[in-house]
């Protein structure tokens, strides 16, 4: 039987909009777009020019630092356009789609043959080495470090998350194949984590793992918590971060000797007429998901992932590449109330004990209600944030540069993601998230 660590603090926001667990079709566009941005800590370098026709699975362009680190192509077609921003940093490879994918062939390869080497060259190779990320720094792993250990996140509990055994029904071949080739990975230990209410075979059987259960309210899904609960991560040391939906993308490699990046992706939110769940190619057009499916009522978010971390997107945008969960709320700008500060609305929805909170679901729009202001000490992100970390005292020392301080308060344990309820909570109107990053970035910079 699996350990079980529970998790008091955090908080669950009842949004409405929960993803029904039904299949309701395939998404496609004509074209599709890779946004480097997506793949934190790396300098894209193109391999490919405009009109250069691609098979899915060749690489479009390839890291700086890493030359052997490729970032693949989700469809075969023609490459159209590649737009740059300032100082020509690339902001999206577009590729016009073929109506039928033709795959670049890798070949089926069994794991058990195959040494850890050869198993990290697939994968640098084939262009989906961007799933593994590390800590420190939530980068995209460094190829050259080999990890103490690697950690697996079997469940997600964000807002309107999707289910991962839902996702994963069918697919648990892929899922511990991936898993095998991570085992052989690290001399370490591969930390597989599950939810008490995990009921899929795949994740509940995995071989070559340590299972531990993690109950409790948001973030009990997310990496950070369970590195924290599990083997903290110290100075000089690295470990790799992935989610049980990446490890697919490694198991179909090796399983069908193709890159197939299609992702079981959830449409959520209070503003989607009939949610459920659809296959998406990662960087496909997402006009067809929302059309008619949308309610028209007002100003409207729309949101590739969740809406603690996700990204903001129009309503024509793309699926990111890390996301397996679409969301839709109000923007919340064409709203206004006089005194609306002073409110008792049963509509109102408060982390504290603003407002009245009634046992329901609640329709919240993007709103920040309120501008930025001086941090205000009141213990308020300790009630929300499960790490033994103080989380006041970190983002204080990362404003002030104080690199030293960060390191002896937990920087190298620690994403942006991790704050994103304590950001949510904060009184103060904070970029938490932002803020974090910055951090992380100029701690990378000093440090290697």
């Amino acid at each position: 039987m699996a350990n079980r660590i529970k998790i008091k603090k955090g908080l669950q926001i009842p949004l409405l909009g929960k993803p029904e667990e039904t299949f309701r079709g395939e998404i496609t566009s004509e074209y599709v777009q890779v946004c480097p941005e997506d793949f934190q800590g790396i300098t894209p370098k193109l391999k490919v020019k405009v009109g250069d026709t691609v098979k899915a699975g060749q690489a479009l362009f390839f890291s700086k630092m890493y030359p052997d680190m490729m970032f693949a192509s989700p469809a075969s077609g023609t490459v159209t356009a590649i737009d740059r921003g300032e100082k020509r940093r690339i902001l999206n490879v577009t590729v016009k789609a073929d109506r039928e994918n033709v795959y670049e062939d890798y070949g089926k390869k069994e794991i058990a043959t195959l040494s850890a080497e050869e198993i990290k060259k697939a994968l640098l190779n084939a262009g989906i080495w961007f799933v593994i990320k590390q800590r420190p720094y939530d980068v995209v792993a460094n190829p050259g470090k080999e990890p103490r250990d690697i950690f697996v996140t079997g469940f997600d509990t964000a807002p309107l998350a999707p289910s991962y055994d839902f996702i994963l029904k069918g697919q648990e071949a892929d899922l511990q194949t991936g898993l095998n080739a991570l085992a052989k990975l690290t001399k370490g230990k591969v930390y597989l984590s599950i939810s008490p209410n995990t009921k899929n075979e795949g994740l509940r059987n995995a071989k070559n793992v340590t299972i531990t259960e993690f109950e409790g309210p948001h973030p009990a899904g997310n990496t950070g918590v369970q590195i924290n609960h599990l083997a903290p991560v110290n100075r000089g040391e690295t470990v790799w971060t992935l989610n049980a939906l990446d490890v697919l993308f490694i198991g179909r490699l090796f399983n069908k000797g193709v890159v197939d990046l299609t992702r079981t992706v959830a449409l959520t939110g209070s503003e989607i007429k009939q949610t459920g769940y659809y296959k998406i190619l990662i960087g496909t057009q997402l006009t067809k998901l929302f059309a008619g499916n949308v309610s028209g009522k007002g100003n409207l978010r729309h949101i590739s992932g969740n809406v603690l971390t996700g990204t903001k997107i129009t309503g024509d945008g793309v699926l990111r590449a890390n996301h397996s969960q679409v969301t839709v709320i109000p923007e919340g700008d064409d709203v206004h109330e006089a005194f609306g500060w002073a409110s008792v609305s049963p509509k109102r929805y408060s982390a504290g004990a603003t407002y009245l909170q009634l046992k329901k679901a609640y329709r919240l729009d993007a709103r920040l209600m309120g501008g930025p202001r001086a941090i205000i000490v009141s213990n308020e992100y300790d009630k929300v944030f499960p790490m033994d970390i103080f989380p006041e005292q970190l983002i204080k020392s990362i404003l002030a540069f104080n690199i030293d301080k960060m390191e002896q308060l937990g920087i190298y344990e620690v994403a942006p993601e991790d704050f994103a309820l304590c950001e949510f909570v904060d009184t103060s109107k904070l970029e938490l998230q932002r803020i974090v990053r910055t951090g992380l970035d100029m701690l990378r910079k000093e440090m290697e």
